[in-house]
This record gives C-alpha cells, sequence and structure tokens, in this order.
C-alpha cells in the first residue's frame, strides 16, 4: 500500500524498537501539543478560551512548567483561575453542599461537580485525543491493507495494557474473518510479549540471590522500566 500523510507516524512507530508503538505516538503527539501549547497560539484569543475552561491535567501542567516559556504558563494560570473561581462564586451563591449520609454517593452537581469535572478535565488531553482516536483506526486500516505493516504488526515488540484494550475494543469496526483474524494476532503479540517481560522481571528480581550473583543478566537489566511501560503505558525517568 502505498504510504500516506496519516499513515507516516504509525508505520514509523511500528517500526521502531520499543515495548509499545502506540506509547511511543501518543508520546510525539503530547510534546507536540505541549509545544503548540507554550508557542504563540496562547496568545489567540480562542485557544486561551478553551484553556481557561479546561485548565490542564496534573500530568500535562508539570510538563508546561518544566518549559521554558514561564510567561506563557502564568499568562494561561491567570486567566484559568480567574475563569474557574468566578464560576465557582456563582455556584456557591446559588447551590448547597449535599445532605446524604456519609457512604452514600453524593449528586455530582453544583460546586462539587463542577471542581469534579474541572480535575478531570486537560486542554492538552483533549487535542491529543482528537488525534489519537484517528491514528488507532490507521493502525486497523493498515493491518487490513498493508501487508507490509501487517508484517511489522505480527513483529512488534507487543503493546501495553491500556493500548492492547483501546485496540482490542477498535476491532469492532471490523467485519467477521478479518475481525477474529485481528483478535487473533492482537492476543499473540500482546501475551507473548508480556510473558518476555516478565520473564526478564522475574530474572531481574533473582539476580538479587547470591546464588545468581555471578550469572549473566541476560536482557533484565532494564526489566523495570519497561514492565512500567507495559502496566503504565510510559515511563519517564
Amino acid at each position: 500500500m502505498k504510504e500516506q500523510l496519516y499513515t507516516i507516524p504509525v508505520n514509523d512507530a511500528f517500526g521502531k524498537d520499543c515495548e509499545c508503538p502506540l506509547c511511543l505516538m501518543y508520546t510525539e503527539l503530547e510534546q507536540e501539543a505541549v509545544d503548540f501549547t507554550l508557542g504563540p497560539s496562547y496568545m489567540e484569543d480562542d485557544i486561551r478560551a478553551e484553556t481557561d475552561k479546561t485548565g490542564f491535567c496534573t500530568h500535562h501542567m508539570k510538563q508546561l512548567y518544566k518549559n521554558q516559556n514561564r510567561l506563557g504558563v502564568a499568562l494561561m494560570l491567570h486567566t484559568h483561575m480567574k475563569y474557574s473561581t468566578g464560576k465557582l462564586k456563582d455556584l456557591s451563591k446559588t447551590g448547597q453542599p449535599s445532605k446524604k449520609g456519609l457512604f452514600a454517593k453524593k449528586e455530582q452537581t453544583g460546586v462539587y461537580g463542577y471542581t469534579l469535572a474541572l480535575e478531570s478535565s486537560c486542554y492538552i488531553c483533549n487535542r491529543i485525543k482528537n488525534v489519537f482516536g484517528r491514528y488507532i483506526a490507521t493502525v486497523l486500516h493498515c493491518y487490513v491493507n498493508d501487508d507490509a505493516f501487517h508484517d511489522k504488526f505480527l513483529h512488534c515488540k507487543g503493546f501495553c495494557t491500556k493500548h492492547y484494550g483501546m485496540l482490542y475494543d477498535a476491532a469492532s469496526s471490523l467485519n467477521g474473518t478479518k475481525q477474529k483474524e485481528f483478535l487473533n494476532d492482537l492476543d499473540n503479540v500482546y501475551f507473548g510479549n508480556m510473558q518476555r517481560v516478565i520473564d526478564d522481571l522475574e530474572w531481574f528480581i533473582d539476580k538479587f540471590d547470591y546464588r545468581n550473583e555471578d550469572k549473566p543478566w541476560k536482557n533484565s537489566k532494564d526489566a523495570v522500566p519497561r514492565s512500567i511501560i507495559k502496566t503504565n503505558s510510559y515511563f519517564e525517568e
């Protein structure tokens, strides 16, 4: 299949030596989103209106803060804080806290509902999500239509658990034999490579037994960060 613009990031990621090509794609999208957010865009009215409403999750706030553009972060925080405290002042005047029992489920409305919604909202997460969904669809498209990519898929080092689940769910877009074939290959790639990393992690642990002190490390020296990728989707030292 002739390579198209939208297939290039997918083909590139599956061609690299990594424990989860989807994590690699996500990380690259994330960096692009951070760079965009702290670029000239934060001075644009429509972008600022969106960041005022959504704010940023803790993870992406840390990434923004690590960047050298502290003025940009300050400006976005300033207008976001004014917006959110204004909303909370209005909600506080008109609403009341829930009077349900200590262990009863509280209604997620008013002040409480707004703070919960704010905690789970993030401009960068939203920006990534829109593109990443298309990447997932592209993986399935390439699997079905590109023999070279099909081979890459079968011989990659598998996926983290989160992205295995996303690919498994995305298979609902395939029909009949293709869906069954994709799920079978997906399971083989995921579980086979998970066992590979589990074995490496077990040997890493066993190496701390004095009886194995003089034995080779094999492939276990970086087993912990690779295991973190498999279980938590990314690893950042």
